[in-house]
């Protein structure tokens, strides 16, 4: 019974177009991949500054293994939290503007923890509808209320946060909500929060690396900063590595340090990587002009679909969704793209609402102008088709 059950529910999956496949990449990531044999145009990472393939990074853990071996041995508090594990988040806690940061392995970790550790049973979280599903298992693992309120929709978490009795108030959100690309009002959510004497947890994954000065982020992009933000940054997007943080007061930051489950119980990440990371903060610090770069890609895409009879979210950053609507007609693009050479991956519920799948165009900075015009081009042939 429990099998067939499984069974049925993988029918289920495939009857409404729900399947998801993975596909095995034979070269470093970069804008021209080899996928399952074949040679593509992708659109897909989240590599934004160009990073992840860099040989200054490849050589950076090299130099981390060779000077501190494969692995950390412990968790953090047993006897795997490394000098240069310190370094590192001082380093981060320094580039975002905060006294201190706490290194994870993940950024789905980083987020189980800061959300769990601050909020619990008689406490309450607000969370924007669309955040990272990450931040909503958090929530979930908690034990506190979670009160979702309609995506950027201030008016509505106001009227929660000034309805609600609970002692310990955390309101919860992406900056660049991954699968639509626009941005988080976070000058509003940091004003209510100081109003309901409320936390504000910021996951900055889409926006750390691409926006703010020395990309810094999206609280350096709006000039913010405040002892109420905990910032959460991941470091296997623009940064091109793997790793994340929490970076806050030293108050908060010790609170997770002494009750945050993903970084108490796992072993920590080999310091090699940590020492590799530390030259890409420096890379990422000193790549304004691959920003520029994605900035102009940006703006070469969307003139070039203004036409096209698909809707374009309200984006400016490298998160170009495409909306076909339904998940066959998300599907059909996406097959019609690959079969030009083009790899961009269509997202579907319960990634995104009912309704709404898409193809998620994701920009890098090692993208040319002439790799989107090819994607304009392959669009422009397939339109008879939608």
């Amino acid at each position: 019974m429990f099998l067939q059950d499984l069974r049925d529910g993988l029918a289920e999956i495939d009857r409404q177009s729900l399947r998801r496949v993975r596909r095995s990449v034979e070269t470093p990531c970069g804008p021209r991949v080899r996928v399952d044999g074949r040679s593509m145009l992708a659109f897909c990472s989240n590599d934004y500054l160009g990073l992840a393939g860099d040989e200054r990074l490849a050589s950076a853990v090299a130099e981390g293994a060779s000077r501190w071996g494969a692995g950390s041995g412990a968790s953090h508090l047993v006897s795997g939290h490394y000098g240069v594990h310190e370094r590192l988040e001082e380093a981060l806690a320094a580039w975002c503007g905060c006294e201190r940061s706490l290194s994870f392995s993940t950024g789905y970790m980083a987020n189980l923890a800061a959300v769990s550790a601050l909020a619990g049973r008689g406490d309450a979280i607000f969370a924007d509808r669309l955040n990272h599903a990450s931040l909503v298992d958090g929530a979930l693992l908690s034990g506190a209320t979670l009160k979702r309120y309609a995506h950027r929709d201030m008016g509505a978490l106001a009227t929660a946060l000034e309805a609600s009795s609970a002692r310990h108030k955390l309101i919860v959100s992406d900056t660049v909500f991954s699968m639509d690309g626009d941005l988080a009002p976070v000058g509003t959510l940091l004003a209510l929060a100081e109003r309901h004497d409320a936390l504000l947890l910021l996951d900055d994954a889409h926006g750390l690396g691409v926006l703010g000065p020395q990309g810094a982020g999206t609280l350096a992009h709006c000039g913010l900063s405040s002892e109420r933000i905990v910032l959460v940054g991941t470091l296997g997007k623009a940064a091109g590595l793997a790793g994340a943080f929490v970076a806050g007061s030293a108050t908060v930051i010790e609170w997770l340090l002494q009750r945050a489950r993903s970084y108490i119980f796992t072993t920590a990440a080999p310091p090699a990587l940590a020492h590799a990371l530390l030259a890409a903060i420096d890379l990422v610090r000193a790549a304004d002009p691959q920003r520029a770069q994605l900035a102009a890609l940006v703006d070469r895409l969307r003139c070039g679909l203004r036409e096209s009879p698909w809707s374009l979210a309200d984006s400016s950053t490298p998160i170009q969704p495409v909306i076909t609507g339904s998940n066959e007609s998300a599907l059909a693009l996406a097959a019609g793209l690959a079969e030009r050479g083009l790899w961009v991956p269509a997202i579907r519920p319960p990634t995104v609402p009912r309704g709404s799948a898409r193809l998620r165009v994701s920009l890098s900075a090692a993208h040319t102008g002439a790799d989107v015009d090819c994607l304009l081009s392959a669009l422009a042939e397939l339109e008879p088709m939608t």
